[in-house]
């Protein structure tokens, strides 16, 4: 009678009859590659009809123009990022913000002014601070700030409305008010298990250069694979959303304010380019598109997808619809004021 030998799971005779198993179980990406040519030959046709149609050419246009407006200053935010993550010591922070978490919040969104990049470029960097022991209200106040209140947004909201240069003052008090508050706001209701740290690589044993470059990687990979889907769920509303609609409502003072808010979030349009497109919008009131001016840069498709990926959905899902809320009625205050 023939004795079969047991082969124990840990020896290599095992592995080497797994393996082909295993291989056959997940295809390899030259064969998934060739497969998804073939198809598209064998649709060729169909595809270029859709592709043609007014809806995809509409969708086409949004969707690469949010993608060439936001990726420079994605790239800009990705390498501020790696550099604050690599070259700036933890006790740079420590000494620059005050001590006191309530007093640290309108510090950082004072410093917003110095980033001269949009929201995509504010993500990564808020993230490199939360881990690098900055106070996440204070991180969080930076990162509704930054985007609305340089230089270059303020001097295009100057350029884009001659005729009403308190344009540039209303955005300028609305953004700071909105961001501070809701720093203060986190930092009075937040939880820490809402925030996910955001993660990164270990570059244990690597020069500062080394390191440098394999952050700036994990960062476009992660930041910029948002922001595509940010950019196709834009390009998609977009290209369905009725235009009637925003002719109906702008005779109406209320329904004008919440439309061009939400005109906001919807075409995630990047905050140096955001002043020309809202004054285009000459039917609606200053205040409806000071709104404009103030939501999209804290809050839109893709800075929630992006926010989403870098602090976890649960953060995403309470900080965004607060922030829309805020960012409002501050909007309208400011503009009851200064308007």
């Amino acid at each position: 009678m023939a004795i079969t030998k047991a082969v124990p799971k840990g020896t290599d005779d095992h592995r080497e009859q797994a393996r082909p198993q295993e291989e056959a179980r997940h295809l390899n990406s030259p064969l998934l590659l060739t497969m998804l040519m073939l198809v598209l030959v064998l649709l060729q046709s169909p595809i270029r009809r859709a592709l043609s149609a007014p809806v995809m050419q509409s969708w086409t246009t949004v969707f690469v123009a949010v993608m060439v407006q936001a990726l420079p200053f994605l790239v800009l935010g990705v390498l501020l990022s790696a550099a604050i993550a690599v070259f700036v010591p933890p006790s740079f922070f420590a000494r620059a913000l005050p001590s006191r978490p309530a007093l640290a919040v309108p510090v950082a969104s004072a410093a917003g002014a110095v980033l001269p990049g949009c929201e995509c470029a504010s993500v990564p960097v808020a993230g490199a601070l939360v881990r690098r022991g900055v106070t996440p209200a204070a991180a969080l106040a930076f990162l509704l700030s930054a985007p609305a209140i340089n230089p270059i947004v303020l001097t295009a909201t100057a350029v884009a409305f001659p005729g009403d240069p308190e344009m540039v003052l209303a955005r300028l008090v609305a953004s700071l008010l909105v961001a501070c508050a809701m720093g203060w706001l986190w930092l009075r209701l937040g939880r820490t298990d809402w925030l996910k740290p955001p993660s990164r690589p270990s570059h244990d044993g690597q020069t500062k250069g080394e390191a440098f470059w394999g952050s700036v990687r994990h960062d476009v990979m992660h930041a910029g694979g948002f922001l595509v889907v940010g950019a196709m769920a834009a390009a998609t509303l977009k290209a369905v959303a009725p235009e009637s609609w925003l002719r109906a409502a702008a005779d109406n003072p209320v329904l004008s304010v919440l439309v061009l808010a939400i005109l906001a979030v919807v075409l995630s349009i990047c905050s140096e380019a955001d002043a020309f497109v809202a004054a285009s919008l000459s039917q609606f009131s200053l205040t409806a598109r000071l709104t404009f001016l103030v939501v999209g840069p804290m809050i839109d498709l893709k800075l929630f997808a992006m926010q989403a990926g870098t602090f976890g959905r649960a953060f995403a899902l309470r900080f965004a619809p607060a922030t829309f809320a805020l960012a409002v009625v501050v909007s309208v205050l400011t503009g009851w004021v200064i308007l």
